[in-house]
Protein backbone atom coordinates (compact mmCIF):
# COMPACT_ATOMS: atom_id res chain seq x y z
CA UNK A 1 0.00 0.00 0.00
CA UNK A 2 1.41 3.38 -1.05
CA UNK A 3 1.96 5.92 1.76
CA UNK A 4 -0.80 8.48 2.27
CA UNK A 5 0.28 12.04 1.49
CA UNK A 6 -0.98 15.57 2.10
CA UNK A 7 0.80 17.49 -0.61
CA UNK A 8 4.47 16.80 0.10
CA UNK A 9 3.83 15.43 3.62
CA UNK A 10 4.03 11.65 3.99
CA UNK A 11 1.79 10.44 6.81
CA UNK A 12 3.16 7.65 9.02
CA UNK A 13 -0.29 6.01 9.24
CA UNK A 14 -3.73 6.16 7.61
CA UNK A 15 -5.69 6.69 10.84
CA UNK A 16 -5.59 10.31 11.98
CA UNK A 17 -6.90 12.21 15.01
CA UNK A 18 -9.68 14.69 14.29
CA UNK A 19 -10.05 18.01 16.10
CA UNK A 20 -12.68 18.51 18.83
CA UNK A 21 -13.34 21.79 20.60
CA UNK A 22 -12.45 21.52 24.28
CA UNK A 23 -10.56 18.26 23.90
CA UNK A 24 -7.74 18.39 21.37
CA UNK A 25 -5.25 20.49 23.29
CA UNK A 26 -1.50 19.81 23.05
CA UNK A 27 -1.35 17.06 25.75
CA UNK A 28 -4.23 15.19 24.11
CA UNK A 29 -2.69 15.54 20.64
CA UNK A 30 0.69 14.31 21.85
CA UNK A 31 -0.85 11.26 23.49
CA UNK A 32 -2.70 10.31 20.30
CA UNK A 33 0.42 10.78 18.16
CA UNK A 34 2.47 8.62 20.54
CA UNK A 35 -0.01 5.81 19.97
CA UNK A 36 -0.02 6.06 16.19
CA UNK A 37 -2.24 8.91 14.98
CA UNK A 38 -1.12 9.74 11.44
CA UNK A 39 -1.63 13.44 12.11
CA UNK A 40 -3.21 15.71 14.70
CA UNK A 41 -5.03 19.03 14.37
CA UNK A 42 -5.43 22.00 16.69
CA UNK A 43 -8.72 23.07 18.18
CA UNK A 44 -10.41 25.35 15.67
CA UNK A 45 -9.41 28.99 15.89
CA UNK A 46 -11.32 32.02 14.64
CA UNK A 47 -10.00 33.67 11.50
CA UNK A 48 -11.20 37.04 12.78
CA UNK A 49 -9.41 36.59 16.09
CA UNK A 50 -6.20 35.74 14.26
CA UNK A 51 -6.48 38.82 12.03
CA UNK A 52 -7.04 40.99 15.12
CA UNK A 53 -4.04 39.42 16.89
CA UNK A 54 -5.93 37.86 19.80
CA UNK A 55 -3.17 36.39 22.00
CA UNK A 56 -5.46 33.82 23.65
CA UNK A 57 -6.41 32.46 20.23
CA UNK A 58 -2.80 32.34 19.08
CA UNK A 59 -1.91 30.29 22.17
CA UNK A 60 -4.19 27.51 20.87
CA UNK A 61 -1.91 27.10 17.88
CA UNK A 62 1.29 26.24 19.69
CA UNK A 63 2.72 23.04 18.33
CA UNK A 64 4.40 20.56 20.62
CA UNK A 65 6.73 18.00 19.02
CA UNK A 66 4.80 14.75 19.00
CA UNK A 67 6.16 12.67 16.15
CA UNK A 68 3.27 13.21 13.73
CA UNK A 69 2.38 15.99 11.29
CA UNK A 70 0.39 18.77 12.96
CA UNK A 71 -2.21 21.04 11.36
CA UNK A 72 -3.81 24.29 12.48
CA UNK A 73 -7.56 24.42 11.94
CA UNK A 74 -9.20 27.79 11.23
CA UNK A 75 -12.83 28.72 10.76
CA UNK A 76 -14.69 31.62 9.23
CA UNK A 77 -17.13 32.50 6.48
CA UNK A 78 -15.40 35.41 4.71
CA UNK A 79 -12.84 34.24 2.12
CA UNK A 80 -10.68 37.37 2.40
CA UNK A 81 -10.51 37.19 6.20
CA UNK A 82 -9.66 33.49 6.03
CA UNK A 83 -6.80 34.41 3.70
CA UNK A 84 -5.58 37.18 6.02
CA UNK A 85 -5.72 34.81 8.99
CA UNK A 86 -3.65 32.26 7.10
CA UNK A 87 -1.03 34.89 6.33
CA UNK A 88 -1.01 35.92 10.01
CA UNK A 89 -0.09 32.41 11.20
CA UNK A 90 2.45 31.61 8.50
CA UNK A 91 5.22 32.49 10.99
CA UNK A 92 4.30 29.64 13.37
CA UNK A 93 5.54 26.06 13.31
CA UNK A 94 3.01 23.62 11.91
CA UNK A 95 2.70 21.35 8.88
CA UNK A 96 -0.61 22.14 7.18
CA UNK A 97 -3.68 24.38 7.38
CA UNK A 98 -7.08 22.75 7.94
CA UNK A 99 -10.33 24.57 7.12
CA UNK A 100 -13.38 23.80 9.25
CA UNK A 101 -16.52 23.29 7.18
CA UNK A 102 -18.07 20.76 9.53
CA UNK A 103 -18.62 22.23 13.00
CA UNK A 104 -22.34 22.04 13.89
CA UNK A 105 -22.21 24.27 17.00
CA UNK A 106 -24.91 26.97 16.96
CA UNK A 107 -22.48 29.78 17.82
CA UNK A 108 -20.36 28.83 14.78
CA UNK A 109 -23.09 28.24 12.21
CA UNK A 110 -25.08 31.32 13.31
CA UNK A 111 -22.23 33.43 11.93
CA UNK A 112 -22.18 31.50 8.66
CA UNK A 113 -19.08 29.39 9.36
CA UNK A 114 -18.54 25.68 10.07
CA UNK A 115 -21.14 23.38 8.53
CA UNK A 116 -23.24 26.37 7.39
CA UNK A 117 -20.74 26.64 4.53
CA UNK A 118 -22.12 23.38 3.14
CA UNK A 119 -25.04 25.42 1.80
CA UNK A 120 -22.69 27.34 -0.51
CA UNK A 121 -20.17 25.24 -2.49
CA UNK A 122 -18.98 28.32 -4.38
CA UNK A 123 -18.05 30.06 -1.12
CA UNK A 124 -16.26 26.89 0.02
CA UNK A 125 -14.11 27.08 -3.07
CA UNK A 126 -13.36 30.78 -2.63
CA UNK A 127 -12.32 30.22 0.99
CA UNK A 128 -9.91 27.45 -0.01
CA UNK A 129 -8.57 29.64 -2.82
CA UNK A 130 -7.77 32.47 -0.40
CA UNK A 131 -6.17 30.17 2.17
CA UNK A 132 -4.04 28.43 -0.47
CA UNK A 133 -2.91 31.81 -1.80
CA UNK A 134 -1.58 32.83 1.61
CA UNK A 135 0.45 29.79 2.68
CA UNK A 136 3.26 27.61 1.38
CA UNK A 137 1.84 24.66 3.33
CA UNK A 138 -0.73 22.11 2.13
CA UNK A 139 -4.39 22.97 2.82
CA UNK A 140 -6.95 20.40 3.95
CA UNK A 141 -10.71 20.60 4.53
CA UNK A 142 -12.99 18.92 7.08
CA UNK A 143 -16.63 18.91 5.96
CA UNK A 144 -19.95 17.19 6.57
CA UNK A 145 -22.37 15.29 4.34
CA UNK A 146 -24.38 18.49 3.98
CA UNK A 147 -26.63 20.84 5.92
CA UNK A 148 -29.83 18.77 6.11
CA UNK A 149 -31.72 16.09 4.17
CA UNK A 150 -32.60 18.62 1.46
CA UNK A 151 -29.05 19.91 1.10
CA UNK A 152 -26.64 16.97 0.64
CA UNK A 153 -23.78 18.97 -0.83
CA UNK A 154 -20.56 17.17 0.10
CA UNK A 155 -19.76 16.17 -3.49
CA UNK A 156 -20.22 19.69 -4.86
CA UNK A 157 -18.29 21.25 -1.97
CA UNK A 158 -15.47 18.71 -2.30
CA UNK A 159 -15.14 19.39 -6.02
CA UNK A 160 -15.01 23.14 -5.40
CA UNK A 161 -12.39 22.70 -2.68
CA UNK A 162 -10.22 20.43 -4.82
CA UNK A 163 -10.39 22.81 -7.78
CA UNK A 164 -9.31 25.66 -5.47
CA UNK A 165 -6.25 23.74 -4.29
CA UNK A 166 -7.21 21.56 -1.31
CA UNK A 167 -4.76 18.67 -0.85
CA UNK A 168 -7.02 16.39 1.25
CA UNK A 169 -10.68 16.26 2.24
CA UNK A 170 -12.16 14.63 5.35
CA UNK A 171 -15.88 13.85 5.30
CA UNK A 172 -18.01 13.40 8.41
CA UNK A 173 -20.83 11.31 7.01
CA UNK A 174 -23.72 13.10 8.73
CA UNK A 175 -25.52 16.37 7.99
CA UNK A 176 -25.44 19.28 10.37
CA UNK A 177 -29.10 18.58 11.16
CA UNK A 178 -28.14 15.07 12.34
CA UNK A 179 -25.34 16.39 14.60
CA UNK A 180 -23.81 13.13 15.97
CA UNK A 181 -26.73 10.70 15.57
CA UNK A 182 -28.03 8.48 13.99
CA UNK A 183 -25.46 6.27 12.25
CA UNK A 184 -23.30 7.60 9.45
CA UNK A 185 -23.93 7.31 5.70
CA UNK A 186 -20.86 5.61 4.15
CA UNK A 187 -22.27 6.19 0.67
CA UNK A 188 -21.55 9.92 0.81
CA UNK A 189 -17.88 9.22 1.55
CA UNK A 190 -17.77 6.87 -1.45
CA UNK A 191 -19.38 9.52 -3.67
CA UNK A 192 -16.85 12.15 -2.60
CA UNK A 193 -14.00 9.70 -3.17
CA UNK A 194 -15.29 9.03 -6.70
CA UNK A 195 -15.66 12.75 -7.41
CA UNK A 196 -12.15 13.99 -6.50
CA UNK A 197 -8.55 12.92 -7.07
CA UNK A 198 -7.08 14.14 -3.76
CA UNK A 199 -7.03 11.78 -0.75
CA UNK A 200 -10.32 11.42 1.13
CA UNK A 201 -10.67 10.49 4.81
CA UNK A 202 -13.83 8.94 6.20
CA UNK A 203 -15.05 10.17 9.59
CA UNK A 204 -17.77 9.14 12.00
CA UNK A 205 -18.62 6.19 14.28
CA UNK A 206 -15.17 4.58 14.32
CA UNK A 207 -14.83 2.86 17.68
CA UNK A 208 -12.89 -0.27 16.69
CA UNK A 209 -10.36 -1.55 14.20
CA UNK A 210 -13.18 -3.40 12.47
CA UNK A 211 -15.14 -0.15 12.02
CA UNK A 212 -12.14 1.47 10.34
CA UNK A 213 -11.40 -1.42 7.99
CA UNK A 214 -15.07 -1.68 7.03
CA UNK A 215 -15.29 2.05 6.29
CA UNK A 216 -12.29 1.86 3.98
CA UNK A 217 -13.66 -1.27 2.30
CA UNK A 218 -17.17 0.12 1.84
CA UNK A 219 -16.20 3.58 0.64
CA UNK A 220 -12.78 3.25 -0.98
CA UNK A 221 -11.55 6.14 1.18
CA UNK A 222 -7.80 6.54 1.66
CA UNK A 223 -7.82 6.61 5.44
CA UNK A 224 -9.95 7.31 8.50
CA UNK A 225 -10.31 10.22 10.88
CA UNK A 226 -11.04 9.20 14.46
CA UNK A 227 -12.15 11.71 17.06
CA UNK A 228 -14.46 10.89 20.00
CA UNK A 229 -13.75 7.15 19.75
CA UNK A 230 -10.11 7.68 20.77
CA UNK A 231 -10.81 9.76 23.88
CA UNK A 232 -9.67 7.72 26.86
CA UNK A 233 -8.46 5.07 24.41
CA UNK A 234 -5.45 6.30 22.42
CA UNK A 235 -4.54 2.63 21.84
CA UNK A 236 -7.39 2.59 19.30
CA UNK A 237 -4.91 4.03 16.80
CA UNK A 238 -2.53 1.11 17.38
CA UNK A 239 -5.34 -1.37 16.77
CA UNK A 240 -6.64 0.43 13.68
CA UNK A 241 -3.18 0.85 12.14
CA UNK A 242 -2.41 -2.83 12.64
CA UNK A 243 -5.69 -3.86 11.01
CA UNK A 244 -5.24 -1.51 8.04
CA UNK A 245 -1.63 -2.60 7.55
CA UNK A 246 -2.42 -6.31 7.92
CA UNK A 247 -0.38 -6.75 11.10
CA UNK A 248 -1.25 -8.76 14.24
CA UNK A 249 -3.46 -6.96 16.75
CA UNK A 250 -1.37 -5.33 19.50
CA UNK A 251 -1.68 -6.42 23.10
CA UNK A 252 -4.35 -4.49 24.99
CA UNK A 253 -3.07 -2.11 27.70
CA UNK A 254 -3.59 -3.19 31.28
CA UNK A 255 -5.29 -0.91 33.79
CA UNK A 256 -1.95 0.44 34.99
CA UNK A 257 -1.04 1.59 31.48
CA UNK A 258 -4.43 3.27 31.13
CA UNK A 259 -4.08 5.13 34.40
CA UNK A 260 -0.49 6.13 33.57
CA UNK A 261 -1.68 7.66 30.31
CA UNK A 262 -4.49 9.48 32.10
CA UNK A 263 -2.17 10.91 34.73
CA UNK A 264 0.44 11.97 32.19
CA UNK A 265 -2.17 13.76 30.11
CA UNK A 266 -3.64 15.68 33.05
CA UNK A 267 -0.19 16.52 34.45
CA UNK A 268 0.74 18.10 31.12
CA UNK A 269 -2.53 20.02 31.05
CA UNK A 270 -1.72 21.47 34.47
CA UNK A 271 1.85 22.30 33.43
CA UNK A 272 0.63 24.21 30.37
CA UNK A 273 -2.49 25.92 31.69
CA UNK A 274 -2.23 25.95 35.46
CA UNK A 275 -4.38 23.96 37.85
CA UNK A 276 -7.24 26.48 37.98
CA UNK A 277 -7.87 26.21 34.23
CA UNK A 278 -6.74 22.65 33.57
CA UNK A 279 -8.57 20.67 36.26
CA UNK A 280 -12.12 21.63 35.26
CA UNK A 281 -11.20 20.69 31.69
CA UNK A 282 -9.69 17.44 32.92
CA UNK A 283 -13.04 16.32 34.35
CA UNK A 284 -14.42 15.48 30.91
CA UNK A 285 -11.11 13.97 29.76
CA UNK A 286 -10.92 11.62 32.75
CA UNK A 287 -14.50 10.42 32.30
CA UNK A 288 -13.56 8.82 28.99
CA UNK A 289 -10.93 6.67 30.74
CA UNK A 290 -13.67 5.12 32.87
CA UNK A 291 -15.24 3.34 29.89
CA UNK A 292 -15.60 -0.37 30.50
CA UNK A 293 -14.49 -0.29 34.13
CA UNK A 294 -16.41 -1.81 37.01
CA UNK A 295 -18.13 0.91 39.02
CA UNK A 296 -17.84 3.30 36.06
CA UNK A 297 -20.94 5.29 37.01
CA UNK A 298 -19.57 6.07 40.50
CA UNK A 299 -16.14 6.80 39.07
CA UNK A 300 -17.55 9.26 36.54
CA UNK A 301 -19.27 11.11 39.37
CA UNK A 302 -15.89 11.28 41.08
CA UNK A 303 -14.40 12.73 37.89
CA UNK A 304 -16.86 15.64 38.12
CA UNK A 305 -15.34 16.74 41.45
CA UNK A 306 -11.69 17.04 40.37
CA UNK A 307 -10.26 20.38 41.49
CA UNK A 308 -6.57 19.80 42.29
CA UNK A 309 -3.97 17.53 40.71
CA UNK A 310 -3.75 15.43 43.88
CA UNK A 311 -7.46 14.67 43.46
CA UNK A 312 -6.47 12.68 40.41
CA UNK A 313 -4.43 10.25 42.52
CA UNK A 314 -7.47 9.71 44.73
CA UNK A 315 -9.53 8.98 41.62
CA UNK A 316 -6.93 6.47 40.43
CA UNK A 317 -6.94 4.82 43.87
CA UNK A 318 -10.73 4.55 43.57
CA UNK A 319 -10.42 3.02 40.10
CA UNK A 320 -8.19 0.21 41.37
CA UNK A 321 -10.35 -0.30 44.46
CA UNK A 322 -13.55 -0.66 42.39
CA UNK A 323 -11.90 -3.31 40.23
CA UNK A 324 -10.71 -5.22 43.29
CA UNK A 325 -14.19 -5.10 44.82
CA UNK A 326 -15.52 -6.66 41.61
CA UNK A 327 -13.02 -9.51 41.94
CA UNK A 328 -10.78 -8.32 39.11
CA UNK A 329 -6.99 -8.32 39.40
CA UNK A 330 -6.20 -4.79 38.17
CA UNK A 331 -2.46 -5.35 37.54
CA UNK A 332 -1.66 -2.71 40.14
CA UNK A 333 2.10 -2.12 40.06
CA UNK A 334 2.22 1.45 41.26
CA UNK A 335 5.44 1.01 43.15
CA UNK A 336 6.83 1.87 39.70
CA UNK A 337 6.57 5.69 39.50
CA UNK A 338 4.23 7.26 37.02
CA UNK A 339 6.14 8.25 33.89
Amino acid sequence: MEPLKIGNIILPHRAVFGPMAGFTDAPCRRLMAQHGAGFTVSEMVSSRALVYGDHKTVSLLKAEPNGAPYGVQIFGEVPEIMGEATAAIEQYEFDFVDINMGCPAPKIVSGGAGSKLMLDPDRCGRIVEQVVANTKRPVTVKMRKGWDADHITAVECAKACEQAGAALIAVHARTREQMYTPGIDPEIIARVKDAVRVPVLGNGDIHSAEDAVEMMRATGCDGVMIARGALGDPWLFERVNAAIEGLPAPKAPNLQARMNALRRQVEEMVEQKGEFVAMPQARSQTMHYMKGLKGAANLRRYCCTLTHLEDLDELIDAVFEEQRKAGIDPDDVREVPFP
